[in-house]
């Protein structure tokens, strides 16, 4: 599967970047990458529409001299692209996020290796950052876990490192499900199991423990799914939003039998935790 890559240039505030990536996730574009004075997105072929993002930035530009150009990016040369720019990740000195091509650092105790290709997840988004420090600090071990929207994987094989028994990773969008399986593989984990779908296919499972790194729209609408998945006491793990959704977010859970614990943020991008 192709994707296309839009560069939104003339983008020179943070705050504004900040807006280009909210509403183009509303026209489903996948992921993103912040430039000094531009924002990469990137979006599957079938999915795209010249008119859609023209649309859009005429809508943020008002006077400013916003534009876009795009290109193609076929599946075999995805790899040249992101190896250009990757660099490896630490997290809390605890956590490295590496490609297969970076050496690892024997001081770090958790060691993960990611061929992202087109997959949102290698730890250089605040989201995932966030979410990674949040599952350090908490206690994994004999867990039953699910990762939703599981993107490269790196969430749930960083949980089956932290000692979680079992880990069931999902994902709607085909690139992505793949790329969990490969570098699952990749990392010798072998109680992760991988599935192409939604919170459609949570019907009578229940979990220990919730990871989701989504977005704002989605969460709102799986949170009662999220809750009824949920074993008592089990603890939800929530990013992909801004810290302005926030109330926005809370109040849905508390419908649902989820308690508010703490949140964290960086960037203005947002992470909490709830308890049923």
């Amino acid at each position: 599967m192709n994707y296309i890559e839009i560069y939104c240039r003339n983008i020179l505030s943070e705050q504004l970047r900040e807006i280009v990536i909210a509403r183009l996730a509303e026209i489903d574009f996948e992921s993103f990458a912040e430039a000094e004075n531009g924002v990469y997105a990137y979006i599957s072929e079938k999915e795209f529409s010249e008119k859609n993002i023209s649309d859009e930035i005429e809508k943020i530009a008002g006077d400013l001299k916003i534009g876009f150009t795009k290109k193609i990016i076929i599946d075999k040369n995805w790899n040249a692209l992101w190896e250009s720019n990757y660099e490896p990740v630490i997290i809390a000195g605890k956590c490295s996020i590496r490609a297969p091509f970076h050496s690892q650092d024997k001081n770090i105790k958790y060691d993960i290796v990611i061929e992202p290709k087109m997959s949102f997840g290698t730890a250089h988004h605040e989201t995932t950052a966030m979410m990674i420090e949040l599952l350090l600090n908490e206690d994994l071990k004999g867990k039953n876990i699910l990762d939703m929207g599981c993107g490269t994987g790196v969430l749930a094989i960083l949980c089956s490192k932290l000692g979680a028994e079992e880990i069931t990773a999902i994902d709607n969008n085909e690139w992505a499900y793949k790329n969990s399986i490969e570098n699952i593989k990749r990392n010798n984990i072998t109680n992760i199991h991988v599935f192409f779908g939604d919170s459609s296919l949570l019907q009578n499972k229940s979990f220990d423990k919730i990871v989701a790194n989504i977005n704002r729209n989605v969460l709102l609408q799986d949170l009662p799914v999220y809750s009824k998945s949920l074993k008592n006491k089990g603890i939800l793990l929530i990013s992909g939003f801004y810290k302005k959704d926030l109330p926005a977010l809370k109040a849905t859970a508390e419908k649902n039998n989820l308690r508010f614990i703490k949140y964290t943020s960086k960037n203005n991008w947002a992470a909490a935790c709830f308890i049923r």
